[in-house]
């Protein structure tokens, strides 16, 4: 019997497995294709019940995580995720945030150590496709968990050299630019105006995955995370601009043991029988 192809995405926090990668998720698991998520940290610097924000009176970061852990395994079902691993490192909040200096927050573990573990779930699922942020944590958002995720992903494929073929998720310019019109027009206002350097170059971009077929789980996923709903701003966009937005999503090839052709419509490229 043929081993069967694995698909590995490797993200910061409950909810950031649903923009960037849940229609593939969804997609390649209807295909039979094993989909694993590693969700790095347990997420305690998001909004708490009632919207309550982190550092304010009645945040409390572990009801958060069991929170949000509890709607991470919902997102799972939605997208019919095969395998859930949970590396439980704590939340680094965002960039300058006063949680980047807690001493267990993600972004201060040794990159080694937590490699190391990355590394033992890849020597377990033995993935044909890896996939995670770019060195900017994803199109530049630069944050300090995104930005970990990337090191220590990067370190346990080269320590590993277990995957045909690794990624990097995109959101091209293009686009960003379509999105934040769509959600203009769906009459959302924001506090800045994203530059023309905003998301990740279109040239750069070498695999774009049609997931049209899969939005509605893909919304249905990123309800899930209800408590974060103030930070998902799609989800306030017309029901016709959600399909428009979320129909392809983008990735960067970043490394390939096989032959393939420069622009792709599929992860597994080369990889099918």
């Amino acid at each position: 019997m043929d081993r069967q192809l694995t698909l590995m995405a490797v993200h910061a926090h409950p909810d950031d497995e649903c923009l960037s990668t849940g229609g593939v998720l969804a997609r390649y698991t209807d295909e039979g294709i094993r989909t694993v998520l590693v969700t790095c940290t347990n997420g305690e610097q998001g909004d708490g019940p009632g919207g309550v924000k982190p550092g304010d009176p009645g945040h409390d970061d572990a009801k958060v995580a069991e929170l949000r852990l509890s709607e991470l395994r919902q997102s799972v079902q939605h997208l019919g995720i095969d395998h859930l691993e949970l590396l439980g490192y704590r939340d680094s909040g965002m960039e300058g945030w006063d949680a980047n200096k807690h001493p267990d927050a993600f972004s201060n573990v040794p990159v080694d150590t937590a490699a190391g573990r990355l590394a033992e779930l890849m020597e377990r699922y033995r993935p044909d496709v890896v996939v995670t942020y770019d060195e900017t944590g994803g199109s530049g958002y630069n944050h300090p968990d995104h930005v970990q995720a990337h090191r220590i992903t990067v370190a346990a494929v080269e320590a590993t050299g277990i995957p045909a073929k690794f990624y990097y998720t995109a959101i091209p310019r293009s686009a960003f630019k379509r999105m934040f019109e769509q959600m203009r027009a769906s009459g959302m206002e924001f506090d800045f105006e994203p530059g023309d350097d905003f998301g990740t170059p279109d040239e750069l971009v070498t695999t774009v995955v049609d997931v049209r077929s899969f939005v509605d789980r893909k919304i249905k996923a990123l309800r899930s995370h209800a408590s974060q709903g103030d930070s998902i701003p799609p989800l306030m966009m017309s029901q016709e601009a959600q399909q428009e937005v979320f129909s392809h999503e983008a990735f960067i090839r970043v490394q390939s043991r096989i032959k393939t052709p420069h622009h792709e419509l599929d992860l597994f490229e080369g990889l099918r029988p």
